[in-house]
Formats: structure tokens, sequence, C-alpha cells
């Protein structure tokens, strides 16, 4: 449940980071979908321990 959650999150923060940062450019993006990403992961598991228990 822990990657699954981990998966959704990851998900999630990249398509917001990518869609928040489109109009700077291509790269911008990139970026801030990776970095958001991350975050995203983070919180993923986060969630996913705490609904675990």
């Amino acid at each position: 449940m822990k990657k699954l959650m981990g998966t959704i999150g990851t998900f999630i923060g990249s398509t917001l980071g990518w869609y928040a940062a489109a109009k700077f450019g291509f790269m911008t993006a990139f970026f801030v979908s990776t970095i958001a990403g991350g975050v995203g992961l983070y919180y993923g598991v986060k969630f996913g321990n705490q609904l675990l228990g």
C-alpha cells in the first residue's frame, strides 16, 4: 500500500508541478515537476504509513 500511495502521490505532485510551471517554459516545467514529484512521493508514502497504522 505504501508503494501505491507513493506512486499516486508522485503522479499528482508531478502533474500539478508541470501545469503550474508550463507557462514559464519547458525546462522550468520539467524542473518544478521533478521537485513536486519528490514532494508528492514523500507525502504519499507518509499517508500510506498512516493509512496502514
